[in-house]
C-alpha cells in the first residue's frame, strides 16, 4: 500500500478531499530539517509545501517515488537530484490565478486611493470635525486610463491584465530584461518601467529574475508610479526599495512577499511607517476558492502518478 507523508500540512489551511486510492496517509504540522528523514522514511509520495528537499535527503530516501509540491513554486526542490534519483516532482497550477489577481489590484486600489489614510481620518475623529460634508484627507488618483505593465505572462499576470482592462486601464507586457528581441505585443523592458503608471510582478524566482527590480530600475520609474509584487519577495532589492520611497522617488509599493518568510529576524521595509507602503503576509493566495482549488489539485496529482498518467510534472 502507498504510504504518502504530508511535510508541513499546517501550511495548508483547508481540508485536503479523499484520495481514491488505497494509501496510508500521514500528517505532519511541521517538520524541520532534522526531523525530515525519520518523517519521510519509508514514504513513497512526500507532499511538500515549503520544506526543502536537496541531495542529500533524496540519497537516504530510496523508496521516494514522487514529490507532490502543494503550490506553484518549486525552488526548494533540487530537481536535478530528484532526476538523478527517479523521483519524479509535480506541482499544482493557476489554481489562484484569480485570488492572486485580486490581491493585486487591491494594493493597487488601495493605494491610488490613498484607503488607509482615509480610514485613518474617520478613526481619529477627522470627518466628525469636518467642515464640510467630506473631508480631503490625501490625495487620490483613479486607476482608468493609467499605464498598468505587468511583468509576467502566467494565468496570474493574464488574469490581471482581464481585470485592469475592465477598469479601463492601458496594457503593457513587459518583455524579459536584457532580451535580445522584444516580441511581437510585448514592450521592452527598460521602456515599459519608464512609462508604467503601475507596475505589477508576476514572476518565478530563480537565478535570471533574482534583483530584477533594484535601484538603476527604480529609477527608471515615475516618481508617481506604483510597484506590485505578489510573487516572490527577491524579485525586489528591498534596500533599493526603501530608499526610494522615503526619497520620494516612487509613488508608492504593494507587497505581499518579503525575500526572507517569514521574517522572523525583522525587515527594514518592515521597521517603518510609511503611507505609501502597504505589505501583506503572503495572503494573496489564500481565498476559500483558491485553497479549494489547490487541495484538490493535489490530490488528483498524486492519484494520476499512482495509476500511471502522471500530470503537472517539473523538472
Amino acid at each position: 500500500m502507498t504510504s504518502i507523508v504530508f511535510l508541513d500540512r499546517d501550511s495548508l489551511p483547508t481540508a485536503v478531499p479523499p484520495l481514491p486510492l488505497p494509501h496510508r496517509w500521514q500528517d505532519y504540522p511541521a517538520t524541520s530539517p532534522e526531523q525530515l528523514l525519520s518523517h519521510a522514511s519509508g514514504a513513497q509520495v512526500l507532499i511538500s509545501n515549503k520544506v526543502p528537499l536537496r541531495a542529500e535527503h533524496f540519497a537516504q530516501l530510496p523508496e521516494l517515488k514522487l514529490v507532490a509540491v502543494a503550490a506553484t513554486g518549486v525552488n526548494q526542490i533540487d530537481l536535478d537530484a530528484a532526476r538523478a534519483h527517479g523521483v519524479a516532482v509535480c506541482n499544482v497550477r493557476n489554481y489562484g490565478a484569480d485570488a492572486v489577481a485580486e490581491h493585486a489590484l487591491m494594493l493597487m486600489l488601495a493605494l491610488s486611493r490613498n484607503l488607509f489614510a482615509y480610514r485613518r481620518a474617520v478613526l481619529e475623529g477627522g470627518w466628525q470635525q469636518s467642515a464640510q460634508f467630506c473631508l480631503h484627507a490625501a490625495p487620490m488618483k483613479d486607476l482608468s486610463a493609467r499605464t498598468l505593465a505587468v511583468c509576467g505572462g502566467g494565468a496570474i499576470g493574464e488574469a490581471l491584465a482581464a481585470k485592469a482592462a475592465a477598469l479601463g486601464m492601458r496594457l503593457m507586457r513587459v518583455e524579459r530584461k536584457g532580451a535580445a528581441q522584444v516580441r511581437a505585443g510585448y514592450t521592452r523592458f527598460e521602456t515599459a518601467l519608464a512609462e508604467a503608471d503601475v507596475l505589477s510582478l508576476h514572476l518565478p524566482l530563480n537565478d535570471d529574475t533574482r534583483g530584477l527590480i533594484g535601484a538603476a530600475e527604480l529609477a527608471l520609474m515615475k516618481p508617481d508610479a506604483l510597484l506590485i509584487n505578489t510573487a516572490r519577495g527577491g524579485l525586489v532589492d528591498e534596500a533599493a526599495l526603501l530608499a526610494a520611497l522615503q526619497a520620494g522617488r516612487l509613488g508608492g509599493a504593494g507587497l505581499d512577499v518579503l525575500d526572507t518568510e517569514p521574517p522572523r529576524q525583522g525587515n527594514p521595509l518592515l521597521d517603518v511607517e510609511l503611507p505609501n507602503l502597504i505589505i501583506t503576509p503572503h495572503a494573496a493566495w489564500l481565498s476559500e476558492q483558491a485553497l479549494a482549488k489547490l487541495a484538490q489539485q493535489l490530490v488528483d496529482n498524486i492519484a494520476a502518478f499512482l495509476q500511471g498518467e502522471p500530470r503537472n510534472l517539473v523538472g
